[in-house]
């Protein structure tokens, strides 16, 4: 369990289901950029995943449909010069972006009926305006 990623609920992925590529950072670092891949890329495969029930997947492959490639989301982590807190960095990341799209959906406003009251008072205030208005527009005789 020490390796799984908590996404929502009951719901977590192995870290078997993860594959991970590394490459070098791009921007200043010096030769230590030049030298280690310390840039984590992490793919994973949400239409093929067993440990995503039915309902979840389907949820997470129509949200995600813009972000997926084949089915698969890759997350790139290159803020840290440390492969070990970019891997951190996208795990959580993916836990992230997972979670959101498997959330369920809002629920839908009732729309209530306006009291009488208030649309009375409403009008009323329209009326008293519009005299206000009204009275300002008449010409003063000179």
């Amino acid at each position: 369990m020490p390796g799984d990623i908590h996404i929502r609920g009951s719901v977590s992925i192995p870290e078997s289901e993860l594959s991970w590529r590394f490459s070098r950072s791009s921007g200043p670092g010096g030769q230590h950029v030049n030298t280690s891949a310390t840039a984590a890329e992490l793919s994973f495969d949400v239409a093929g995943s067993p440990s995503l029930p039915d309902p979840y997947r389907e949820r997470a492959l129509e949200r995600l449909a813009g972000r997926l490639s084949g089915g698969v989301l890759a997350i790139r982590a290159e803020e840290y010069r440390s492969q070990a807190r970019n891997r951190d960095a996208a795990r959580e990341r993916l836990a992230a972006i997972l979670s959101q799209a498997i959330a369920p959906p809002p629920k839908k406003r009732v729309p209530k009926k306006m009291p009488r009251g208030i649309n009375e008072r409403r009008l009323e205030n329209k009326r008293r305006r519009s005299d206000v208005k009204r009275q300002r527009s008449n010409r003063w005789p000179s």
